[in-house]
């Protein structure tokens, strides 16, 4: 997996956005930000501009207008962003988060039935490797 750019907690919304559907005019991207921001249309613009220079979104112009798509997909950025998170606070490994996160937080009954199957799963590919 290559080493993506550091994405700051604005430009991530503006990810968002794109991710949501792309490619995506810049009008389209500030109509789905504002509802969940007080930034002015100038933020966002500059906002997509950074990403454009850190190489994780590019556009094309269609007349007048600027449509965004992005270079990287989001499931790429997570996966990412939550190795690196694993890392610096559990020393890489999931085991501690789990047991962290189980210990002091309320869990369904649904929710511990998704993870069981998401372990039993994984249990099943790892026996037919």
């Amino acid at each position: 997996m290559k080493k993506l750019p550091q994405i700051s907690e604005a430009e991530y919304e503006v990810m968002k956005a794109v991710w949501r559907q792309s490619p995506a005019g810049t009008n389209e991207i500030v109509e789905r930000i504002l509802p969940v921001t007080d930034w002015q249309p100038n933020t966002v613009h500059t906002l997509l501009k950074r990403l454009v220079k850190k190489g994780v979104l590019d556009y094309r112009k269609r007349g007048r207008m600027f449509e965004y798509f992005p270079l990287i997909s989001e499931e790429e950025y997570l996966g990412q962003k939550s190795k690196s998170f694993l890392e610096q606070y559990f020393g890489g490994s999931i085991m501690p988060l789990f047991a962290s996160y189980l210990e002091e937080e309320d869990v369904s009954g649904e929710e511990l039935e998704e993870l069981r199957a998401i372990l039993d799963r994984r249990k099943g590919q790892e026996a037919d490797r």
